[in-house]
């Protein structure tokens, strides 16, 4: 599996199927083969767009193919056995495939029994419908919890929101994946563009004034750490001779249990320099200076203070 994946959240929205054919070419051409999308992403024009370049654009065998179930709403979760195989009925019909190559429960379902819920990840995988199954966005105990529960059909993935901003996955959920054997696929690698540096000389106005700006990058930009961080991670790319963007990507890619950092892009001309971070290494020196500006609070019962 390449150590950066492609996230597709905007194809179908704000990213055309021409657009998507250019960057799912541009990815594999740079070597990357995880494709990663959910049901619900463009209410399912994403799926149908991958259904429709799978095999045109690039062959259905170069990819490896994931997607996700049980998002109902926001902050609404269903992950019960009718809901879910419907769901991915759907989906292996929108993608033009017999099969998933990784099929994740989108979030935690506190009104369905989890036997239930990984039951049906069994039932995918031993109709081969699905090969794999993996979690998104689970804290420790309810990942250390379905991990337990899933003997006869293995959770592989646990993909969460992980990057030089968002360090609260190490808390408990990272602990828990290297127990289990599961890797981390962190979405939102680059903390929702901030650490890109384009928000370092000011928030534009027709940004400042959008909801999806306001709900989903603002809190990152006014972090209390974000100063900071943001300007350790400005003089490493300086010292590299790299963009905040790569240097970002690169450290989270190497993180523990990291298999695979996921990154997305609205245009084709966008992804590139995302995709060149593959290779980049970080310095041991350099690398421990990110750890330290962006170290997460620590404290009981994550370190024993006695």
């Amino acid at each position: 599996m390449s150590r950066i994946g492609l996230g597709t959240s905007t194809w179908g929205a704000s990213t055309d199927q021409d657009d998507a054919a250019q960057q799912l070419t541009q990815f594999v051409d740079a070597g990357g083969n995880l494709l990663d999308t959910a049901d619900i992403y463009g209410r399912g024009r994403s799926e149908e767009i991958i259904g429709h370049l799978l095999g045109d654009v690039v062959p259905r065998s170069s990819i490896i193919l994931a997607t996700k179930a049980g998002a109902v709403a926001p902050r609404k979760r269903d992950a019960s056995r009718g809901h879910l195989l419907q769901a991915l009925d759907t989906s292996l019909r929108r993608l033009g495939t017999d099969y998933v190559d990784l099929w994740q429960l989108h979030g935690w379902d506190d009104s369905t029994p989890l036997d239930e819920t990984m039951e049906t990840l069994e039932t995918a995988v031993t109709s081969g419908r699905a090969r794999y199954a993996g979690v998104c966005n689970y804290s420790g105990w309810q990942l250390t919890k379905a991990a337990a529960s899933s003997d006869s059909a293995p959770l592989v993935s646990c993909q969460m929101e992980y990057s030089l901003l968002e360090r609260g996955i190490e808390r408990e959920v990272v602990p828990a994946a290297l127990d289990a054997g599961v890797s981390v696929l962190p979405w939102a690698p680059l903390g929702r563009g901030v650490l890109t540096g384009k928000y370092v000389s000011g928030i534009p106005d027709e940004r400042a004034g959008s909801r999806f700006f306001n709900s989903y990058v603002r809190p990152h930009v006014d972090a209390n750490a974000t100063p900071s961080v943001m300007n350790t991670v400005l003089e490493v790319a300086g010292e590299m001779g790299e963009s905040p963007l790569a240097v970002s990507l690169a450290w989270v890619r190497d993180r523990p249990a990291v298999g695979a950092a996921l990154v997305g892009a609205r245009t084709a001309q966008q992804l590139p320099e995302s995709l060149a971070a593959e290779t980049l290494e970080l310095p041991e020196e350099l690398r421990e200076r990110l750890d330290e500006v962006s170290a997460p609070a620590m404290g009981y019962p994550e370190q024993i203070l006695f």
